[in-house]
């Protein structure tokens, strides 16, 4: 008997590969502001908490009054909206992966800090046929992750038990987001933080591949 039945995914650095455009959007921001520019690797590790942190921590550090960050999430959001599925695009076995869990049945969810609206709008577009029992974004009155409500809702839809339910994401927040959820975790090393930070944190796998993860199911079966 299969013990994993279900899977809830992080979205940005574990599904898709969001960076570019999130960083073409921040830089538009700094820019205009006449503020420093950052790279692609720098805003891995700035990314994972919502945007007005992203913004806040893109921002020189005696610039980052509440006026002065209001205005620059307010530009970003502008910028963002234009571009945000211009280079975003799902990671390379992303596709092939919910494919062969659809085929076994297990059960899919996504859990983001990411906006809603954003996060709806790019798993409809890239992820249709997809058959999530539910996606979450940022929401209003509900914790941030690393808090495990989102997730917890999710198991509830799902109607599995905590240790049938693995959490995929590819950082620190995901890694405790399983924790705090009770549920084991599966860090991915091709996102945003690598894997270095998924061990340090926890995570009750790693794995380097997409296709791994199917590997994870089938070794829990007796």
């Amino acid at each position: 008997m299969r013990r994993y039945k279900g899977i809830i995914f992080d979205l940005d650095g574990t599904l898709l590969d969001t960076i570019q455009d999130l960083t073409d959007s921040v830089n538009e921001v700094m820019e205009e502001m006449g503020y420093p520019l950052h790279s692609p690797e720098d805003y891995k590790k700035k990314v994972g908490n919502g945007f007005r942190k992203l913004v806040e921590r893109s921002l020189p550090e005696d610039a980052r009054d509440e006026k002065t960050v209001d205005r620059a999430v307010s530009a970003f959001v502008e910028a963002y909206d234009r571009r945000y599925m211009d280079k975003t695009a799902p990671y390379e076995g992303i596709l092939d992966l919910l494919a062969v869990l659809c085929e076994k049945g297990i059960a899919v969810g996504v859990n983001s800090n990411k906006r809603s609206d954003y996060t709806n709008a790019l798993i409809q577009k890239f992820f249709a046929h997809i058959p999530f029992v539910d996606v979450y974004g940022e929401r209003e009155g509900i914790p941030k992750k690393p808090d495990p409500t989102g997730a917890l809702e999710l198991l509830k839809l799902m109607g599995l038990k905590k240790d049938e339910v693995l959490y995929i994401g590819d950082s620190d927040t995901d890694m405790l987001t399983g924790k705090n959820a009770g549920l084991d975790t599966v860090g991915v090393s091709w996102g945003f933080r690598g894997r270095k930070e998924l061990e340090a944190y926890g995570g009750t796998y790693v794995v380097d591949r997409p296709d791994e993860i199917p590997g994870l199911l089938e070794r829990s079966e007796q």
